[in-house]
């Protein structure tokens, strides 16, 4: 999909919404409308989009050269230098994009605090309201482009995770093991990484987040690996499971059930369902076997652009799924003390069900103690 027909739906929504223009600042949202990828820093950096298909950029000289890569040609500009500062150029794009007591959307949970007053400033009367919501809503449904980078971001973590399993030995620290993962996402052609990885082991994998220290994996340990790579901006989330050696029983039998809590979860998505219902598919299972109070999290979240985005899989959400959504099926039981496994794939809603994009094995790996 272009970005003039992306501009083009914004529009049409900004209308229904009643928003004079949009703002956003550099990130997932202003690549996606836009095409660009600009440096986020303190000088301060706009898209604005006006209601009428009307596009402005607001940016340093310094980075003027910039929007010459942008795919959509209908746009102005307006810079500043480092000696002015960015006060006058923003009352010069207020007056020009006519915001004086317009209603102007922006990122409520992307913008920073004097962004957003600046622009109060910079336009009289202005009133400011949540556009996340509309941006979301457009982002959601991921097209034909869309979907080939994240399958090739899928295929790079897939490719760094098994080149990684197959260096592991009982005696490297969960830090040296990230490491090498995080090497390896690169040399495999990973854009900058969505997100640090998670390689967690023994006590340590019994919360979901935590952060790969200086303990080294040892012969009984469970070790919960969760990586990501992006590409063209598209980002992939996996997380698989490495037994060190001889396991307890019980560690064997909470992957058991994890697997088959994956597999449920993805097999109830087909579009027109609430979101709510892959998790209560995820979460049946779990109870089910005696573990519900040990699975703490929700069941997935969206993927894309960002790693984290809207739909959410998780009780309470009764929005329908629609074909094109992308999201994660990742339930997990996490043991205090003994350890932990989730199990993490990236699914496509289609026309009459589901894809599942991640093809590494789900079952639990293995290594030597020793």
């Amino acid at each position: 999909m272009t970005t003039g027909i992306r501009i083009d739906r914004l529009c049409r929504e900004m209308k229904k919404r009643g928003m004079a223009a949009v703002a956003m600042v550099p990130g997932p949202n202003f690549f996606y409308f836009t095409g660009l990828t600009l440096h986020r820093s303190e000088r301060l950096t706009l898209a604005l989009i006006r209601v009428d298909g009307r596009i402005a950029f607001f940016l340093p000289a310094l980075e003027r050269t910039q929007t010459e890569n942008a795919p959509h040609k209908r746009f102005e500009v307006f810079t500043y230098s480092d000696s002015e500062g960015p006060d006058q150029a923003l009352l010069k794009l207020a007056g020009k994009m006519d915001l004086q007591n317009r209603v102007l959307g922006i990122e409520f949970r992307g913008m920073w605090v004097g962004e957003e007053r600046a622009l109060q400033q910079a336009a009289g009367g202005i009133s400011i309201t949540p556009a996340d919501e509309l941006f979301m809503d457009l982002r959601m449904i991921k097209d034909d482009d869309e979907l080939t980078a994240m399958r090739q971001a899928i295929r790079i973590a897939e490719a760094a995770l098994s080149d990684t399993v197959g260096e592991m030995a009982a005696g490297q620290t969960e830090r040296e093991i990230a490491t090498r993962l995080q090497v390896a996402l690169t040399r495999h052609g990973s854009d900058p990484l969505p997100f640090l990885p998670i390689v967690v082991a023994g006590p340590n994998a019994a919360s979901p987040h935590a952060l790969p220290g200086d303990r080294p994996i040892r012969a009984g340990d469970i070790v919960t690996i969760d990586c990501g790579a992006s590409w063209g901006g598209y980002a992939s989330d996996i997380t698989r499971n490495v037994a060190v050696g001889e396991i307890t029983e019980e560690l064997e039998h909470i992957h058991s059930i994890v697997w088959q809590a994956n597999g449920a979860g993805r097999a109830a998505v087909r579009p027109g369902i609430p979101a709510e219902d892959v998790d209560a598919a995820t979460r049946a299972v779990i109870e089910e076997a005696g573990y519900g109070a040990y699975f703490t999290h929700r069941t997935g979240h969206g993927l894309g652009l960002d790693i984290h985005e809207p739909p959410y899989v998780v009780g309470g959400n009764r929005a329908p799924l629609r074909a094109g959504m992308t999201f994660t099926i990742e339930p997990g039981i996490y043991l205090p003390g003994l350890g932990g496994v989730r199990i993490e794939d990236d699914v496509v809603v289609t026309a009459d069900g589901t894809e599942t994009l991640t093809k590494f094995p789900r079952k639990l790996l293995r290594i030597a103690a020793s």
